[in-house]
């Protein structure tokens, strides 16, 4: 492959990445039907109808707690490639695979008992 091909196939690629998004965003629009009503535009949750201000200041525990959550969920699926092949790494790498994943875990640790520290964690 050339050099000018590869050049080719990226802004082939960034053009179908670009096309194929508005493509299907505009055939959706004609598509769907469109009956604009008042009853649709109202806020709706649960099938309760809403009361009071939908402006609603929530405690930034909240926030916070769900990024805990967010941030240690996405670093225990590192973990689970890591377990799948650690068999096959043993004979080639020994104990300096098992090394590095203990200080992965080991900053997992710091970091939930810093939240811990900070009280975090409460549930108020």
């Amino acid at each position: 492959m050339t050099y000018t091909a590869s050049y080719l196939a990226v802004a082939v690629f960034f053009l179908l990445g670009l096309a194929l998004p508005v493509v299907a965003l505009t055939a959706g629009r004609f598509l769907r039907p469109h009956k604009p009503s008042t009853e649709k535009s109202i806020t709706y949750e649960s099938g309760v109808d809403p009361t009071g201000d939908s402006w609603v200041q929530f405690n930034v525990r909240y926030y916070l707690f769900a990024l805990l959550f967010v941030v240690f969920d996405v670093e225990t699926v590192f973990l689970y490639p890591w377990a799948v092949v650690y068999d096959d790494l043993r004979a080639e790498m020994g104990l300096f695979v098992l090394g590095e994943m203990l200080i992965f875990v080991m900053f997992l640790v710091i970091g939930l008992a810093y939240a811990w520290k900070k009280k975090v964690l409460e549930w108020t």
